[in-house]
């Protein structure tokens, strides 16, 4: 039995790239609306996210553009001014949720291991990307370091090894597209304060609250991230 070719592209990218051929074949011409999310999630019998994800990609490579209050469109731009397509990215929303499993347990156990002085570089951190905010710049860096710390404290050099890869996929374009059609002030603020509820189960010896803490926080950012884009189509 001859062996068949195995489709290792993520999920999101598949979509994108039917959604690209549409596109060059005409069936969905320069200036036309896509069809809603749900519509296409269920023809092509997909999540919602997935197709978000696969939606946020062609925005960033250039074959769609996201018009508030009105939709996501097929962009007039030729190809000559499109990107090379996305191909290492994961998809934002399945970043996160493995961001989730990891760090969750490296708040875990952070309760459990974490020095003074790594609580103490912790609440620093959160202080960073407090002062960051405060000065009207995106605390990207600062909380990344937050996340950071918690890791090493962890005491498990391969987990703060794959925290770390994880943030390199969360600095990726994909994501950092997704984070532009969310990035308020107000919603940094929110942020941190989830910040501080998972500090605070740390400094206590918490474990369990930690864990909870790291979980709800990464839960609501996918919400948020979510509300940012519907919102960004249809705002209120």
């Amino acid at each position: 039995m001859p062996l068949e070719a195995v489709d290792s592209r993520r999920l999101y990218r598949r979509i994108a790239d039917q959604i690209t051929q549409l596109i060059e074949r005409g069936e969905y011409a320069p200036g036309e609306r896509l069809p809603p999310e749900r519509d296409l999630a269920r023809q092509l019998g997909v999540s919602r996210p997935s197709v978000r994800e696969a939606l946020i990609a062609l925005e960033v490579e250039g074959y769609v553009e996201v018009r508030v209050g009105s939709g996501v469109y097929v962009s007039r731009a030729g190809r000559a001014t499109r990107m090379q397509a996305l191909s290492v990215d994961s998809g934002p929303f399945e970043l996160i949720r493995a961001r989730s499993l990891v760090e969750a347990e490296c708040a875990s156990l952070a309760a459990k291991h974490a020095t003074r002085e790594q609580v103490r570089a912790i609440d620093r951190a959160i202080d960073a990307m407090e002062a960051a905010r405060d000065h009207s710049r995106v605390p990207l860096s600062q909380d990344r370091l937050f996340h950071l710390r918690i890791a090493e404290a962890s005491g498990n050099s391969a987990l703060a090894l794959v925290v770390k890869t994880l943030w390199l996929q969360r600095t990726g374009p994909l994501f950092l597209r997704l984070e532009h059609h969310f990035d308020t002030p107000a919603l940094w603020g929110v942020a941190i304060r989830e910040h501080r509820a998972i500090a605070t189960a740390i400094a206590r010896r918490d474990a369990a609250g930690a864990r909870a803490a790291m979980r709800r926080h990464m839960r609501e950012a996918a919400r948020r991230f979510s509300a940012s884009w519907e919102k960004r189509k249809h705002p209120a």
